[in-house]
């Protein structure tokens, strides 16, 4: 089994890198991204039931606000350091040239997908340290360093919510409440072009 999900992991990992290298708002964006979440889905499937943990739910989105809330102070620091500015502003020009509902249900879809595979059937197979790791992995290949370091921080509190839960549902209400806040908040601090730096692009 862990050969497969192994397998499963380097397949949606080559699908996100496809997804994040193709034109914003595009067809081809879309097909890869939906094809990213059906490979989660499908490995998790694959493996057999995924835990639910506890049923609690203000917490979860508690700590989905907040990390909004830490990462959108970090994104003023980052708009002042070129490599990061670009990188971001790079991420969401997906969501400045897409159809917002498409976009908001793509990402709210795939974050989804992840915490079922990630923090449920990896987790379950290989540990949680393993489970980051891979995690964190998986995003190095869209070689954006913004993506990286998310991944880093909050694939590090979304193990230690599994841990605590003892189930998927903890992580993913975070998971959810923070991408929606995200996708919803963070594009206006990066705009398509920045005509005070001349011009900000992917």
């Amino acid at each position: 089994m862990k050969k497969l999900l192994t397998a499963v992991t380097a397949a949606g990992s080559g699908l996100l890198g496809a997804s994040l290298a193709s034109k914003p708002g595009s067809r081809r964006f879309h097909a890869l991204t939906a094809s990213v979440a059906a490979t989660w889905f499908a490995g998790a499937r694959a493996a057999g039931p995924v835990p639910r943990g506890r049923t609690a739910v203000v917490q979860p989105v508690l700590a989905g606000a907040g990390a909004f809330g830490g990462f959108y102070g970090c994104a003023l620091v980052a708009r002042r350091i070129p490599l990061l500015r670009r990188a971001i502003t790079g991420v969401l020009g997906h969501a400045h040239h897409g159809s917002t509902p498409t976009v908001v249900t793509t990402t709210l879809v795939t974050g989804a997908a992840e915490e079922i595979f990630f923090r449920g059937t990896l987790y379950d197979a290989f540990g949680a340290r393993t489970s980051t790791a891979m995690y964190v992995l998986s995003t190095t290949a869209t070689r954006n360093p913004a993506l990286v370091l998310a991944s880093a921080a909050m694939g590090t509190l979304f193990t230690l919510q599994r841990r605590w839960g003892g189930g998927v549902q903890a992580p993913l209400l975070t998971h959810l409440t923070w991408s929606a806040l995200m996708i919803g908040f963070l594009p206006r601090l990066f705009p398509p072009q920045d005509s005070s730096t001349g011009g900000v692009g992917p």
